[in-house]
């Protein structure tokens, strides 16, 4: 990190700024929790090989629910063995110290935020969060957790009719749905604080993007909505990347290359 950054950052820290950060998969690649696209996500039904951008859709889940719902419960147990890191546990130090100036976007599903220390009421969970679900006829929005009777399959486990009769709704008894933001869905606010999320970035003076590149529509409309008012925006990742070449371009924005879990600590010394 060189010294203009750190000069930048104790700044924003102390002049009451704004500032939000907005995560992506490669925090929780530190974790050990593997990337969405990688050999893990892929799923055999059957002798047909699945990829995520198959699975993960509404399409499918109308279709196969069982086969889905197993996969996402694979999934879920990768997350509950995985603990937050380093990074993870500076966000929620920095929430501490930043108080009502702090907002955390985040478009992983893991949890793993907020079982760092971070509150769900400043935690935009833009995709969602595997651990959650809601009733698929949405008789209403409330999303419940997922009851603690119901846990993580192991590879080739099957849904048991018992795991069917809790993953309905409360309200009407209805099938439940992953609350998992799928491929063939778009943003809304209800569920994925789409409108929200935007107007966290117009107010935002700096933003701290971390380990994601902007694969996804909301995330770059985020930052694209940070640059167009003139904040600052710091990159964090371990590679170059669209978002590091927009954070160059901004008032004293720039690119730390490093993974998150050393560099938020050392931001959060920064700041305090």
């Amino acid at each position: 990190m060189n010294e203009d950054i750190k000069r930048t950052l104790k700044e924003f820290a102390h002049n009451g700024s704004r500032i939000t950060v907005l995560t992506g998969a490669g925090i929780s690649a530190e974790s050990g929790i593997p990337t969405f696209r990688g050999p893990e996500g892929y799923w055999t039904i059957g002798s047909t090989e699945y990829h995520p951008q198959d699975m993960a859709t509404y399409s499918m889940f109308t279709q196969k629910p069982d086969e889905v719902w197993t996969w996402y419960l694979y999934r879920m147990g990768v997350c509950a063995r995985a603990a937050p890191n380093a990074g993870h546990v500076a966000l929620a130090d920095m929430e501490k110290l930043l108080k009502s100036r702090f907002m955390l976007i985040t478009q992983n599903v893991d949890n793993l935020h907020l079982r760092a220390g971070n509150h769900p009421q400043t935690t935009y969970q833009i995709h969602g969060n595997v651990f959650f679900m809601r009733c698929t006829r949405e008789c209403t929005n409330t999303v419940y957790a997922l009851p603690e009777q119901v846990k993580g399959k192991a590879r080739g486990e099957n849904l048991a009719p018992e795991d069917r009769r809790h993953l309905v709704c409360p309200d009407c008894g209805s099938l439940t749905r992953p609350h998992i933001l799928w491929f063939d869905e778009s943003y809304n606010e209800a569920f994925y604080h789409f409108y929200s999320a935007l107007e966290t970035a117009r107010q935002t003076d700096l933003l701290l993007t971390v380990g994601t590149s902007g694969a996804t529509n909301l995330p770059t409309q985020i930052v694209r909505e940070v640059y167009a008012h003139g904040g600052t925006i710091i990159d964090i990742n371990i590679e170059s990347n669209p978002f590091s070449q927009v954070a160059q371009k901004t008032p004293r924005g720039g690119h730390i290359k490093a993974p998150s879990a050393s560099a938020l600590p050392e931001i959060v010394e920064l700041m305090s």
